[in-house]
């Protein structure tokens, strides 16, 4: 079970003005040159951006692509602090990074999706973050494991870092999906109530892969009542050294933020939409109750069926059926207007779950 994290809400970091929200980080995948840095953020403050970002380090997959500019690129931020006010942050991967940032004044990192995933350089990156101020948000590893999620939260927070947050960018997956990756939003949730205190970002554009999707990703993370976005904006897309199809201009950002999404209130204090909430609450406990209840009677049933399996030497597993019954089950719930993945993976769940009892019950495991 995951420890309570000791945290500095996010209204006290300085950074942002809440409300409103959303909280926005802005600016361009990498920082390539001092002039695209500059312009990028002039035209970014205009319309109240106050919280800048750039790549200065770039991991990339294959050796002789763009990997940033480096150091000289922090000078950069750091002119974007002096002269425009703004805050300014940067990814860092290991303990030269967070110290190269430090020496020049950065305000705020964040950790990617590569690095979280790897306990050893969150370990390092932790200690040399110890006894700083400076804020840190931590995107989901790359594999949605929600455990290493947690950690890497965690090892930042025992080294004293509790300007605390996290980014969800979604994660890598082998299926043909529209976005560059998985949102797997129920992850998100379930981070979310695990530690509703934690500022929670979104970064639609990495999640996206395409400025075509970035309003409807980021109007998902308003909805599900996420701080913020941290998205990338250039002052010349078309000619980023690095991920340019999903990054915005400044003014077609402005669009999006002020034209595009949506931003719901967490909670209403009028007194008809409590009562009617509260019913509609009460009548979801009821039906919850239900389907304990029809998910009880039929494990009963698997478990009569792992014993007959049992005695007559039958193994536990029939793929042919099941996968005639999941086909079966999906089209009902089509029918029923119910989304195909969301019935796959309710009654694959189910299916495991019986298969388990059963198997439990033909090795001895376990008594009817």
């Amino acid at each position: 079970m995951a420890k309570k994290l000791d945290l500095v809400p996010l209204n006290d970091w300085g950074f942002f003005h809440l409300p409103p929200r959303p909280c926005v980080i802005a600016g361009p995948c990498s920082a390539e040159s001092e002039e695209q840095i500059m312009e990028t953020a002039t035209q970014l403050k205009a319309f109240g951006i106050n919280v800048f970002r750039a790549g200065i380090w770039k991991p990339r997959t294959h050796p002789g692509s763009f990997e940033g500019v480096g150091v000289p690129g922090l000078a950069w931020l750091k002119r974007v602090k002096d002269e425009l006010g703004l805050k300014v942050c940067t990814e860092v991967a290991n303990e030269k990074h967070v110290y190269e940032c430090l020496k020049y004044g950065i305000d705020m990192v964040w950790i990617g999706a590569r690095t979280s995933a790897n306990p050893f350089l969150m370990q390092e990156i932790a200690e040399a973050l110890r006894g700083t101020d400076i804020p840190v948000l931590v995107k989901n590893p790359v594999n949605p494991d929600l455990d290493l999620w947690i950690g890497a939260l965690e090892r930042l927070n025992n080294a004293g870092v509790k300007k605390l947050g996290v980014i969800h960018r979604g994660f890598s997956s082998y299926e043909k999906i529209k976005y560059r990756n998985h949102p797997q939003w129920q992850l998100a949730i379930e981070l979310r109530g695990r530690f509703p205190e934690l500022p929670f970002f979104c970064d639609p554009s990495h999640l996206s892969g395409s400025k075509d999707y970035l309003a409807e990703v980021s109007q998902t993370a308003m909805d599900l009542g996420l701080e913020g976005l941290m998205i990338e904006s250039h002052c010349n897309p078309g000619c980023a050294l690095s991920d340019a199809k999903q990054q915005l201009t400044p003014s077609e950002l402005e669009h999006l933020l002020f034209h595009e999404i949506v931003v719901r209130d967490k909670d209403s204090e009028d007194s008809s939409y409590k009562h009617n909430i509260d019913q509609l609450r009460a009548q979801i406990d009821v039906i919850d109750d239900n389907l304990l209840y029809i998910l009880s009677q039929r494990m009963g049933v698997s478990r009569q069926i792992g014993q007959y399996k049992k005695d007559n030497n039958i193994a536990v597993v029939q793929a042919s059926r099941w996968d005639s019954l999941l086909g079966k089950v999906v089209e009902k719930g089509k029918a029923a207007g119910l989304p195909e993945e969301f019935v796959a993976a309710v009654f694959n769940a189910i299916h495991e779950a019986s298969v388990k009892v059963q198997s439990e019950i033909i090795s001895g495991k376990t008594e009817e």
